[in-house]
């Protein structure tokens, strides 16, 4: 790896990512959701590992697999610049909501930054005890 990406936080390492959809599945289905105009979070305390997870979502009505693809890019470097906001010990899933793309085209990305940060300051104001 090149440039900033070698020093890149565990939070989006291969690693660090939700990968499997029952991993997705337990934590839409059972964690606690704070949501945005294009982008919902879910999250709930993870069962082993100390270290935070992160999956994303971006289904087709988002647009076509190349949109899709540059949202995912986008959102995990959006994660990367706000790793210090997620909770040890959480999985997360950030799903894309129509109209992200062209939004955050429009937008540029720290208005993306600024929507992930918001999302997560909002999850642990909500978190408290578990």
């Amino acid at each position: 790896m090149t440039g900033d990406h070698a020093s890149a936080p565990a939070a989006v390492s291969k690693r660090g990512r939700l990968t499997r959809a029952a991993e997705f599945d337990a934590v839409t289905q059972l964690g606690r959701a704070v949501s945005g105009r294009y982008l919902t979070l879910r999250y709930r305390a993870a069962e082993g590992g100390d270290a935070p997870r992160v999956g994303y979502a971006v289904p087709r009505k988002v647009g076509g697999a190349v949109d899709r693809n540059q949202v995912k890019r986008r959102l995990r470097e959006a994660i990367a610049r706000c790793d210090g906001l997620l909770a040890p010990a959480t999985d997360y899933v950030l799903i894309a909501r129509p109209g992200l793309a062209a939004a955050a085209e429009a937008q540029g990305f720290d208005w993306l930054v600024a929507q992930v940060e918001e999302l997560l300051r909002q999850s642990a104001d909500r978190s408290g005890p578990r």
